[in-house]
């Protein structure tokens, strides 16, 4: 704020202000601020408030030179389009806005040579932590020449053990789609999805013919059907399927796209969903989901909470207590017309 000709310039509100009125010391305030150490919730609470009171805004270049960091994080991503990568980076900016840390974006478009030099920029920055997400849920190889910051990738999993991974959990999201279809009475569930090449097909395929194996059922078919990512296949998966088995009840779909091209081809033939066959789809991408025809039951991923969760990974490790490993997020079923 500019103050006024003739006027007494108002003073920012600084950290000895916010400790004293919080009744804490300087050091207590700045934890408090920073999210590190351990105190009392209701101290922690007085700082905030504190804060709120004197409009206190922490000045970057002197946390910087007081902690050591730089305050920003990176995230990488292999999804230019955004479908799986915005929802990540709004579920990190969440985590993350709360302790005043900024994003900084970087499209690596798949390119290996282009991720090194995103990669150079951001330590040349002291980014204080990197979160690598993308568009597919196969495991992929970790950053090279990242040590020692700090690093997690989110929805595809780093290849090494030691690394942090937050990915969702396909053995919860196929079994709430199995289970929710022999809820209704289905038994002859045929399940059509992506190319065999793809992680997600792969292990919803394998997830959804042992749940069928533990009810004594087997797909419709006796096979998966393994196609590609779109609505065209799902449509084509349709006569294919239907030929083979016409006593069909449900089509599982590997994502939205695809069911939303079996629908379409089971309207055309004349078969009602969800009367006759129930479709159940995997995403919860809108787009497709509620301008399907009816809209689709299907199952959500929950990319923002993946992105969340990356992000309070990452905070422990800048904080010198990183938990290696895999660590899964929950699905959940939105049932909508189609079953």
């Amino acid at each position: 704020m500019t103050a006024e000709a003739g006027s007494t310039p108002v003073e920012r509100a600084k950290l000895a202000d916010v400790a004293r009125l919080a009744g804490v010391s300087v050091g207590t305030a700045s934890k408090a601020l920073s999210g590190s150490g351990r105190m009392r919730p209701e101290t922690r609470q007085r700082v905030l408030d504190a804060v709120a009171t004197l409009d206190f805004r922490p000045n970057p270049q002197a946390q910087g030179l007081h902690t050591g960091r730089s305050w920003t994080v990176g995230l990488m991503t292999t999804d230019g389009i955004g479908r799986f990568s915005t929802p990540v980076l709004l579920g990190a900016e969440d985590a993350l806005g709360a302790g005043e840390i900024s994003v900084l974006l970087c499209d690596t478009r798949g390119d290996v040579i282009r991720e090194q030099h995103h990669l150079r920029n951001l330590t040349n920055r002291r980014v204080d932590g990197i979160i690598v997400t993308g568009r597919r849920t196969d495991p992929r190889a970790p950053l090279k020449g990242v040590q020692p910051t700090p690093t997690v990738y989110a929805l595809s999993p780093s290849t090494d053990p030691a690394d942090m991974s937050v990915v969702s959990d396909e053995a919860s999201g196929v079994t709430l789609a199995v289970e929710h279809l022999l809820a209704t009475g289905r038994t002859r569930i045929a399940h059509v999805t992506g190319p065999a090449h793809h992680a997600a097909a792969q292990n919803r395929a394998r997830h959804t013919v042992d749940l069928l194996e533990a009810a004594g059922l087997e797909p419709a078919t006796g096979r998966v059907h393994f196609g590609e990512w779109s609505e065209a296949w799902g449509r084509r998966a349709v006569d294919a399927v239907l030929r083979t088995a016409p006593e069909t009840d449900a089509f599982f779909c590997g994502n939205d796209q695809i069911a939303r091209g079996v629908t379409d081809a089971l309207r055309e033939n004349g078969v009602s969903v969800p009367d006759r066959v129930a479709v159940v789809g995997y995403d919860n991408w809108d787009t497709m989901a509620l301008a399907s025809r009816p809209p689709l039951t299907t199952i959500d991923t929950n990319l923002t909470e993946i992105g969340r969760q990356a992000a309070l990974r990452l905070l422990e490790a800048i904080n010198s207590k990183p938990t290696p490993g895999v660590h899964t997020v929950p699905c959940q079923l939105v049932v909508r017309e189609s079953t």
